[in-house]
């Protein structure tokens, strides 16, 4: 049991009969090289991804990762993953990963190198960031113009907007402005005003008595974190809701959360340099859950 762990993956076809995978994970020492240089993944950002935790030996919302892989090679003319394939990788993991604590499992499908006809595919699994200070004290956000009206990943899908691709750069760019804005985070919004998603997480508010986060479209991923999430707050007798949510309503919210598949639930404390109200008890409630699950 060590950590990081890395397992190279054949991927087989969607339709294959095949069982029994074993024959196609090869582990390898996370040191070494495993890619090519042609690699279109590196060469191109080509690819798709999953992050998904596993606590305490208990890999987290499987299905919906898996669901959302193969929603993403769809968008991208990827082959289709196959399903029970990552199935048997995320526990052929789980189970030679040390079963306390919290580990980030993230896995991979790229279009392979630009010569060869087969995708590439790998799983890497590390020792999850300490997240207890944000999820304890929260996170100070800006917003961020994201470049796009709303509704432009129907009317150019090109853009792939509503896939998890391995092109995160413009991501990472808008974490390092929060940075340099003394914020530790941002959301995203449409040019004309409407409430996106962090970079790397889902947005939950609370207005009036209602949790609400903006509905997933062709731009907006439907994030699993956020599912749970919902599916606690339903079964506390709360009400929840997908819509659109405009920037202003944001402001004016009784509460507002990032919620990600590691970093688990944070609440906003602060938005674009001025104090939000933040609801710590429930954001601990929250991630008490989470961490609780066992699938």
């Amino acid at each position: 049991m060590r950590l990081p762990f890395t397992l190279l993956i054949d991927p087989m076809p969607a339709d294959s009969v095949q069982s029994n995978f074993d024959d196609t994970f090869h582990e390898m020492d996370s040191s070494s090289p495993a890619l090519r240089v042609g690699e279109l993944s590196t060469q191109r950002g080509d690819g798709i991804f999953e992050t998904l935790a596993v606590v305490n030996g208990h890999p987290q919302e499987v299905e919906p990762h898996i669901s959302r892989l193969r929603n993403s090679a769809r968008i991208c003319d990827l082959p289709m993953p196959n399903e029970e394939q990552w199935r048997a990788a995320i526990a052929y993991a789980v189970a030679r990963v040390p079963q306390r604590g919290e580990i980030a499992l993230k896995f991979v499908l790229s279009r392979g190198v630009e010569s060869g006809p087969a995708p590439t595919a790998w799983l890497h699994a590390t020792a999850a960031a300490d997240f207890s200070t944000v999820r304890a004290q929260g996170v100070r956000v800006i917003t961020l113009d994201r470049g796009y009206p709303r509704g432009v990943a129907e009317r150019a899908p090109w853009l792939l907007m509503g896939a998890k691709t391995l092109s995160y750069a413009v991501n990472m760019a808008a974490i390092r402005e929060a940075h340099r804005r003394g914020a530790d985070d941002t959301i995203f919004l449409t040019t004309d005003g409407f409430v996106m998603e962090g970079p790397t997480s889902s947005v939950v508010l609370r207005s009036n008595g209602t949790y609400i986060t903006p509905a997933p479209s062709g731009a907006i991923l439907h994030g699993t974190t956020q599912q749970s999430v919902f599916d606690y707050l339903g079964n506390q007798g709360e009400r929840v809701e997908y819509r659109d949510v405009t920037v202003e309503e944001l402001r004016r919210a009784d509460a507002a959360w990032l919620v990600s598949s590691v970093r688990l639930a944070v609440s906003v404390v602060a938005l674009d340099d001025k104090p939000f109200p933040a609801d710590q008890a429930l954001t601990e409630a929250l991630n008490a859950y989470l961490l609780a699950r066992s699938a």
